[in-house]
């Protein structure tokens, strides 16, 4: 099957989440005779077109059986790969009917965030670009818009069914463990996040983290396209970094240095994601200056190192999407001191010794809640001084008592919500409302 060739194909598509039902629809569209299945009994089937034949609460037909296989990104490789004559999820079918530069952002936090702001600073130098993937609407939902830009999330399970996918800019942000009951291992989760690059050719540009140490060990051999490289740690021999306040394009010439001092502070990870946006922004044709305006009015996406109070000289930090420990670290890597740290929520079974791999130094306490409270507190004892609370409650009242003018609230829970929480947003919500009861009324 060449390109896009649907007409008169037979496809199942695996699963009626957002990008089944994108798919089914894409599909149909081009000519195609579609099978919707799904296992779950209550899966939403309204509003797909009248041709889908839709199977629910049942095991999936033979996908042998079908010329090509659409799976969303929740089913495993190993449910069809074996069996499929040919596997495309929405990203491979986005990217063959896509006429427009794309550039395409992984890893295992900060995808989100990274992945606006590079569609802001896109729009700011003049593009017309739209964000799309696992941010907001099916990648799918791009193509027929009147666009120069095509700017993808892309996550491990979507890389899964990859072909012929190349995008003109590929970031790779970090690469911690998660998502492993899937991939096996970190070599597993590692390999799928790489076959972002697969397709490169020395026209495109690979883009990495040189701050995260699995990122940083992966050479420049490795990879078919120039790589560009971004720290808030150091220099880079090429790519962006900061410098005494001033941030720098290094991609050969002279530097290009942009000062910051007239926009909003960078806080928390929102540093090291403006460095990787710029680079995104710049290999698809964007002029720094132009784009950096972008960051006037740019801010974190909810729940992300989010400003929700400040009062006394203090600010309230809402980093509740920080739902592992390597998410955590990031968070207070990059981010002055002194900290009051507020952590804990649902153990998911991760090791919190990793939580030492933050400039603890910075922190002046840390302040624990949650079932996972007893297991943060064997990881920190003797390294860094903490108090369990109990609750997000408690924990707001106490930080509100120990912080003084200079000092940042954290609340980065390295953990899931749901020990006391329906979600991550939730337990954000009631954090943004304690931090502004605590401190109304408050200079």
């Amino acid at each position: 099957m060449k390109a896009l060739a649907l007409s008169g194909k037979t496809v199942l598509v695996l699963g009626l989440g957002i990008t089944g039902r994108s798919a089914a629809a894409f599909c149909v569209e081009r000519g195609a005779r579609v099978t919707v299945a799904d296992e779950r009994v209550d899966a939403d089937a309204s509003g797909l077109p009248a041709s889908v034949s839709v199977m629910l609460g049942a095991p999936s037909p033979d996908p042998a059986s079908f010329d090509l296989v659409v799976p969303s990104p929740g089913v495993p490789f190993a449910r069809y790969g074996a069996q499929a004559k040919c596997a495309w999820g929405d990203i491979e079918l986005a990217y063959r009917a896509l006429r427009v530069p794309i550039a395409a952002v992984t890893g295992t936090n900060g995808k989100s965030t990274t992945v606006r702001l590079l569609e802001a600073m896109l729009r700011a130098a003049g593009l017309r670009a739209r964000a799309a993937g696992n941010v907001g609407d099916a990648a799918l939902g791009l193509v027929g818009e009147a666009l120069d830009a095509a700017v993808l999330e892309v996550s491990s399970f979507q890389l899964e069914a990859v072909d012929a996918f190349r995008p003109k800019a590929a970031l790779l942000l970090n690469v911690t463990p998660d998502h492993l009951d899937r991939h096996g291992d970190m070599a597993g989760y590692l390999a799928a996040k790489l076959r972002l690059f697969a397709r490169q050719e020395a026209s495109d540009v690979a883009i990495l983290s040189g701050d995260c140490p699995v990122v940083a060990k992966l050479g420049e051999r490795d990879f078919a396209a120039p790589v560009w490289r971004f720290s808030v740690r150091g220099p880079v021999a090429r790519g962006a970094c900061y410098d005494a306040g001033a941030l720098v394009l290094r991609l050969g010439g002279a530097d290009q240095r942009f000062s910051l001092d007239s926009l909003p502070p960078l806080l928390g990870p929102l540093r090291s994601n403006a460095l990787a946006a710029l680079l995104g922004a710049v290999a698809l044709g964007a002029e720094p200056a132009r784009a950096l305006a972008a960051l006037e009015s740019f801010r974190a996406l909810p729940h992300r190192c989010e400003l929700v109070a400040e009062a006394r000289g203090v600010r309230w930090l809402d980093d509740s999407k920080a739902t592992n420990p390597s998410a955590a670290v990031a968070a207070v890597a990059n981010l002055p001191g002194p900290l009051l740290w507020i952590l804990g929520g649902k153990d998911k079974g991760l090791d919190f010794a990793e939580l030492l791999e933050a400039p603890v130094a910075r922190v002046k306490k840390a302040l624990l809640i949650g079932d996972s409270a007893d297991a943060i507190a064997a990881s920190l004892s003797g390294k860094l001084g903490f108090e369990k609370v109990e609750t997000l409650a408690r924990a707001v009242a106490r930080a509100n008592e120990l912080a003084a003018s200079g000092d940042t609230v954290l609340l980065s829970p390295a953990c899931a919500s749901f020990d006391q929480f329906a979600n991550y947003e939730e337990r954000g919500r009631q954090f943004a409302e304690l931090a502004r009861s605590v401190t109304r009324g408050e200079a």
